[in-house]
């Protein structure tokens, strides 16, 4: 498995700011719109192998998500994917914030769909327990059915709540 060099956040600031190098912002594009580096190109993890983007040739490529977890689990993707030498961003946007560096965030831009499936599956699942305790056993069932869905996410990589969360009309203008 390749390994990218880490650079720390005030050293990929330097070098974005000398244009000496590209900074791949690979967090999904809800996750982009909500809050992203000043001058980081987005190319989702998810769509890596199928985008056909031309990075600019000669100039080293930087790559990070929001913690460096994602960077850090597919180095043989993301360094197969440059041209020229690679590295990542060590912490992620969360220590590029940390470090006290500027970051582009619309407010205005919905929760990324993984928050959103967080907060309405915990809210489902604390509703059949509360209703289960107060109205009738059988609203256990709720709970059971949003916990059995979970699992059938983390095992298949498909989640019916986040495409229909995706769907919501909230969740439009992101998706343009």
């Amino acid at each position: 498995m390749a390994t990218l060099t880490a650079l720390d956040p005030n050293t990929v600031a330097a070098r974005l700011k000398d244009r000496s190098l590209i900074l791949v912002d690979i967090r999904e594009a809800d996750e982009y719109a909500r809050e992203h580096i000043d001058g980081a190109v987005s190319l989702p993890l998810s769509k890596l192998e199928s985008a056909h983007v031309k990075l600019e040739a000669g100039k080293d490529v930087v790559f990070q998500c929001r913690t460096g977890n994602r960077t850090g689990a597919n180095c043989s993707r993301l360094a197969a994917f440059a041209d020229g030498p690679a590295y990542v961003m060590e912490g992620g946007l969360d220590a590029w914030k940390q470090a006290g560096l500027a970051v582009q965030t619309d407010a205005s831009a919905p929760l990324e769909i993984n928050r959103q499936v967080q907060i309405t599956a915990g809210m489902l699942i604390l509703s059949g327990v509360v209703l289960a305790q107060t109205v009738h056993p059988a609203f256990i069932g709720l709970s059971a059915f949003v916990g059995a869905g979970l699992t059938f996410a983390g095992v298949s990589g498909w989640c019916g709540m986040a495409k229909l969360l995706a769907a919501m009309p909230w969740n439009r203008r992101a998706a343009a």
